[in-house]
C-alpha cells in the first residue's frame, strides 16, 4: 500500500502529461513560457482570485507578499507554531520576529481567540496577557501581519482573523500550501478575503507537479504588479532593469505543463478526496482512543493529509505494529515551531503552546489519497484497531 499514490494519477492522465511536456519540447520556451500565462488565468477562474502568479516553490509564494510588504526586523509576524517549517521561516528570513499563535486542538489551525490576545501582548509588551517571544520584550515591535495555515487541506476562522486584521491593521497572508482545492463558505481557498494567500505544487500536496511549485494569489492590482517584479530578479521595463531586489523565482514551463494536465482531473479528485475521507470516518468513528478529523462547518477540505490523535505514549509502538502489516504511516508534525533548535532564541518554552505540543507527541497520517479504495481503509482501519489493541 502506497502513502501518496502518484503513480495511479499518471496512469489516469499519462498520455496528456505527455503532449503537454511534448509542446514545450517543440516550442522551447522552458523559462516563463505560454503555459505559465494560461495556468494563471485558469487558476484565477478556478478560485475567483483577480491575480495568480506562478512562482518557484510553495516557500517562495510565502516570501514574496512579505517582501512586497516590505516586512523586516521590528515587526512582529503571527504564526502558528504546528506548521511546516517555511510559515515561520520566511518571515524570519526578513528579520521579522515570529509570535506564536496556539492551534485549535481538533482542527490545528491558529486560534482567532488567541491572535487577538497576542497582539494585544505584543503592543503592550504584556507577557501576562499570552506568551511573547524574548525580543517582544527587550524592544516594543510593531504588529505587521499574521499567516494563518489551512493545515491538513481546510481553511483556518478567516472571518474572525480578517476582522481582528482590520482592527489592529494587520496584513493577512493565508498559507494554503495545503488547501488549494478546498473552499469555505463557498469560496475558494486562496481567494477568501485575504490580502494575499501562498500555495504549493509540491509532488505530494493535493495539486502537486513534478517538481517544486508554487502561486500567489491576490486581488490587489499594486500588489499583483510587485510581485511580478520580485519574482524576476525585481525587474522594471525588462530583466536588465532592477528597480528592486528580488528573486529568481519563476515556475518552469514544464511545470506549469504538467499542472495543466493534473488540472483536468483536480476537480474529480477533490470529490473523490471527500469520499475517502467519509470511508475512513465510518471506519474508525467508534474505534476507541482515538480522535478523528473534524471538518468546521462551511468549510470543503482538499485532504492533504488524514492525521488521527492517538492516545498519550502509543505512537512509536502503533506506527511499528502498522508497518509490520504493511501500512505505511507519517508524522505531520514531529516538533512544533516554538520548540526547533533554530527558534531557541526567541525564548518559548514548549509548555507555551499546549494544543501544538500536544498535537506533535500524538498525531498520526494514515495512508490518503483521491485513488484510495475503500477495501484499503477498511485495511487501514483493521491495522490501526489490531496495533491499537
Amino acid at each position: 500500500m502506497q502513502f501518496i499514490d502518484l503513480a495511479a494519477q499518471q496512469a489516469r492522465i499519462r498520455d496528456r502529461i505527455d503532449a503537454r511536456i511534448k509542446a514545450v519540447l517543440d516550442h522551447g520556451k522552458y523559462i516563463m513560457g505560454p503555459e505559465v500565462a494560461e495556468l494563471e488565468e485558469l487558476f484565477c477562474a478556478f478560485t475567483g482570485a483577480r491575480h495568480c502568479i506562478t512562482c518557484a516553490s510553495g516557500t517562495d509564494a510565502l516570501l514574496m507578499p512579505l517582501m512586497a510588504w516590505g516586512i523586516g526586523p521590528g515587526d512582529a509576524v503571527f504564526v502558528p507554531p504546528f506548521t511546516f517549517f517555511a510559515t515561520v521561516e520566511e518571515p524570519a528570513l526578513l528579520g521579522a520576529t515570529p509570535v506564536f499563535v496556539d492551534v485549535d486542538p481538533v482542527t490545528f489551525n491558529m486560534r482567532p481567540d488567541l491572535l487577538e490576545k497576542a497582539v494585544e501582548a505584543v503592543r503592550t509588551q504584556d507577557a501576562s496577557l499570552h506568551p511573547l517571544p524574548a525580543a517582544a520584550l527587550e524592544k516594543k515591535l510593531t504588529p505587521r501581519a499574521v499567516i494563518p495555515v489551512d493545515l491538513f487541506g481546510q481553511a483556518a476562522a478567516y472571518e474572525r482573523i480578517l476582522d481582528i486584521a482590520r482592527r489592529e491593521d494587520l496584513l493577512v497572508l493565508e498559507d494554503a500550501a495545503q488547501a488549494f482545492g478546498g473552499s469555505r463558505h463557498g469560496k475558494k481557498n486562496c481567494a477568501l478575503g485575504c490580502h494575499a494567500a501562498a500555495t504549493s505544487f509540491f509532488p505530494a500536496k493535493p495539486l502537486g507537479c513534478y517538481g517544486d511549485g508554487g502561486a500567489v494569489f491576490t486581488d490587489d492590482d499594486d500588489l499583483a504588479a510587485l510581485l511580478r517584479s520580485i519574482r524576476v530578479h525585481g525587474k522594471g521595463g525588462d530583466k536588465y532593469d532592477n528597480v528592486r531586489l528580488g528573486l529568481n523565482g519563476r515556475l518552469d514551463t514544464l511545470q506549469a505543463a504538467i499542472l495543466l494536465a493534473k488540472m483536468e482531473v483536480f476537480p474529480a479528485e477533490i470529490e473523490a478526496r471527500q469520499q475517502v475521507a467519509a470511508w475512513y470516518a465510518r471506519e474508525l468513528r467508534d474505534m476507541a482512543g482515538i480522535v478523528i478529523p473534524s471538518v468546521d462547518r462551511g468549510n470543503v477540505s482538499a485532504w492533504a493529509q488524514y492525521c488521527v490523535l492517538l492516545p498519550e505514549g502509543v505512537r512509536t509502538r502503533v506506527m511499528a505494529r502498522m508497518k509490520e502489516q504493511g501500512v505505511p504511516t507519517n508524522i505531520y508534525y514531529p516538533k512544533p515551531q516554538h520548540c526547533l533548535a533554530v527558534f531557541a532564541d526567541l525564548g518559548y518554552a514548549p509548555e507555551d503552546m499546549p494544543a501544538a505540543l500536544h498535537a506533535s507527541r500524538n498525531i498520526m497520517a494514515l495512508p490518503f489519497h483521491p485513488y484510495l479504495e475503500e477495501a484499503q481503509v477498511r485495511q487501514v482501519a483493521a491495522a490501526l484497531r489490531e496495533a491499537l489493541a
